[in-house]
């Protein structure tokens, strides 16, 4: 513990002359309506030093769309067999940022995203998420995205939806990602917490809501809940990917 500490401090001390730099890693697979779109909003935030793409086998022309950024020098394409688990932790070993965002490819940064990140961390922070809302004007979809952002704060428990963060080198030390099929972000934020709580970050991503509007609002509701149920009483992930194919 008091060498976990001074390794904090040692980190700490090193940013005192600068920020922090900061990469986003962004898991792909048959995201060709979004990853255009993805990339120019990224590359319109100009502090990020790497943009990591990483594809786990796109059939639909994602990596067509992606040539078009072969000659990017902050655009960084990556393979990796097909799981957001095994895709983040493909991206982060091309990463030598400090910081690495991990973000969907249908979820939007709030102005000034890299700012607000590097002030958590300066001022001490491991790893956080920002709070989250849900495109479209459903009224259901604001109680939801309500509910996602005051139970991660009570629980300490982030999704991928929230853009999590971290310092590189406490990635490192936890050793990535889970390679479950499933819940690898709420399986990652257990052991995060055991770190530090998340810094909750007030200002808003917005990620897309065709998860629930293509199954229905309250359909979709419905079977997170119970995936998530499930998951807390011990059944496995693999077992909750089958039930959950249709849904992600």
């Amino acid at each position: 513990m008091a060498g976990e500490k001074k390794a904090d401090q040692d980190y700490l001390s090193a940013l005192d002359s600068h920020s922090p730099s900061v990469a986003v890693v962004v898991p792909v697979l048959n995201e060709f309506n979004s990853i255009d779109a993805c990339l120019q909003h990224l590359l319109e935030q100009s502090l990020f030093t790497d943009i990591v793409i990483v594809d786990g086998g796109s059939t639909d022309g994602t990596l067509t769309v992606l040539a078009g950024y072969a000659n990017s020098p902050r655009v960084s394409l990556v393979s990796s067999q097909p799981g957001r688990g095994r895709q983040m932790n493909a991206g982060a070993a091309a990463c030598h940022s400090d910081v690495i965002l991990f973000l969907h490819a249908d979820t939007w940064l709030p102005d000034n995203a890299i700012g607000s990140i590097s002030n958590a961390i300066i001022r001490g922070a491991e790893w956080g998420r920002f709070n989250v809302q849900i495109s479209g004007t459903s009224f259901l979809l604001r109680i939801v995205a309500s509910m996602m952002n005051i139970r991660s704060c009570v629980t300490g428990i982030c999704t991928g939806d929230q853009a999590i963060f971290m310092r590189r080198d406490v990635f490192a030390m936890l050793g990535g990602y889970s390679t479950i099929p499933l819940m690898e972000d709420i399986e990652f934020s257990r052991r995060l917490k055991r770190v530090a709580r998340p810094v909750c970050i007030p200002a808003r991503v917005i990620t897309s809501a065709r998860r629930w509007q293509s199954h229905g609002v309250v359909n979709t509701i419905l079977k997170m809940w119970y995936l998530r149920l499930l998951y807390w009483l011990g059944v496995s992930p693999r077992r909750l990917a089958r039930a959950y194919r249709n849904t992600r």
